[in-house]
């Protein structure tokens, strides 16, 4: 992405772009599949995180609109440019097919599931992934 349509400073990067997420997805972006990008570095060390919308039962008018129930949210966040490479060859191998596995059950699964809210997301530390779900603490990513 050229630096002038970046909106980043010149030290940060992000470390996927939307092709990178539409072909590890095997789709692209849509109503149901929002993708976004963080400005800033995330100061816990997030680096790619999703997140489920269920329909809320309440007026729009206080809340999300209708439009945005049932949609998975995808936000990429910035890391270090020299660290750029190394965090997309992680995310692409590890992170990118279990989002993919995720948002197939996301649309899949329970109703029970689909009326509550959900996130997943991974960090990076050195060279090592860490996952979470739901908001439980971050455990490593293990290749099958």
């Amino acid at each position: 992405m050229p630096a002038r349509n970046r909106r980043l400073p010149r030290h940060l990067s992000w470390p996927l772009t939307s092709t990178d997420i539409s072909s590890g997805l095997g789709e692209v972006p849509s109503d149901a599949l929002q993708l976004g990008f963080g400005g800033l570095g995330s100061t816990d060390g997030i680096i790619l995180a999703a997140s489920w919308t269920p329909p809320i039962g309440s007026n729009y008018g206080n809340g999300l609109h209708p439009r945005s129930w049932s949609s998975v949210w995808i936000i990429v966040v910035p890391v270090p440019s020299g660290e750029r490479a190394a965090a997309r060859r992680i995310l692409r191998e590890q992170a990118l097919p279990e989002l993919r596995q995720w948002i197939e059950s996301a649309r899949t699964g329970s109703e029970a599931w689909a009326l509550s809210r959900h996130s997943i997301a991974w960090k990076l530390t050195g060279q090592c992934l860490h996952l979470s779900r739901d908001g439980q603490p971050y455990h490593p990513v293990r290749l099958p």
